[in-house]
Parts: C-alpha cells; structure tokens; sequence
C-alpha cells in the first residue's frame, strides 16, 4: 500500500506543476511503456517516438486520472491507444504512397504542374484552414480526431475544411478547367 500512496502523491504533486514528481512516474514506468511500444511497433526508433508521447499524453491528460484504476493501466490504456493511432497512420501513409506511385506516368508533366498549384495554393491557405485540409485530405483523420489533434470543435473543423475547399475550387479552377 505504501507503494500506491508514493505513487498518489507524485501524481498529486505533478497535477500541481511539479515536474519532479512527474519525473519519478517516468522513471518508474518509462521501461514498461517503451517495452510495449517497442512490441507494437517493431522499431526501436518509432518505438523511443511513441513512448515519449505517451508520456506528453499522459502529462495532458493527468487531471483525467481518477484513480478508479492502477497508474500503470490507466498509462498502459494511453501507450495502447497511441499506438493504434499510429499504426492507422501508417497504414494511410503506405496506402497514399502506394496509390501515388501507381498513377499513371504518361502526361506526367501536367499533373505535376497540377501538383504544384495544388501545393501552392495550400500553403496560400491561412494556417488554420491548411492544418484542417491537410488533417482530413491528406492525412485521412476525420473530424473528431483532426479537432482533439487541432484543440478545436468538429465544427470549428467542419467550417474550416468548407472555407478552404471553397478558396481551393475559386483558386484551382482554370488549372481543373485545362486538364
């Protein structure tokens, strides 16, 4: 028992600012987190990423611990949703890449050209509306998650996505127009 009120106090103590304390929960579980990073991911490299944010996560959402549960579950519970998101990631990464590289060469001048005033008309974007095209174009988040990763709304995602979309088509016109 003295084990778990230690453990209580560092979490009190960390909710309170004291990086110190969140330190020691670090420490005590930073092997048992990079262990299951390491299994889910097959990387070390990926693997010494995602345990280092499983633990920004963990600092966020600390207030969120209600201790109903042990410390190292509710941790094990971030490590374990960390590491599906980023396998769902990857698997969309692999996916664009795979559908990129099997697109027709011939004409390739074109689309590149295409390309390029898509990307350039993306970074002409105001930054907010660029980071929700890219979250849930590109990226294949979808609302819900492209606002909990913009600290935003689904609607403020939503309406921001519209915007853009709509500067996009009045920009990009002639150039859809030509192909």
């Amino acid at each position: 028992m003295e084990r778990r009120d230690e453990e209580l106090g560092w979490i009190r103590r960390s909710r309170e600012g004291d990086l110190a304390a969140f330190e020691e929960l670090i420490r005590r579980y930073q092997q048992m987190i990079h262990a299951l990073t390491f299994r889910m991911t097959g990387s070390m490299s990926d693997a010494e990423d995602l345990a280092q944010e499983v633990f920004i996560q963990a600092f966020r959402k600390l207030n969120g611990f209600r201790g109903d549960s042990q410390f190292f579950t509710w941790l094990y519970r971030i490590g374990i949703n960390t590491c599906l998101n980023w396998r769902k990631s990857q698997l969309r990464r692999a996916r664009m890449h795979e559908e990129w590289a099997n697109q027709p060469r011939a004409g390739a001048e074109p689309n590149t050209d295409l390309a390029a005033r898509v990307q350039e008309a993306l970074l002409a974007l105001p930054p907010k509306q660029r980071a929700a095209v890219i979250l849930t174009t590109y990226e294949g988040l979808n609302h819900a998650e492209a606002a909990r990763a913009l600290g935003c709304s689904e609607t403020t995602v939503s309406w921001r996505v519209y915007t853009a979309r709509k500067l996009l088509k009045k920009w990009l016109q002639p150039d859809l127009r030509s192909q």
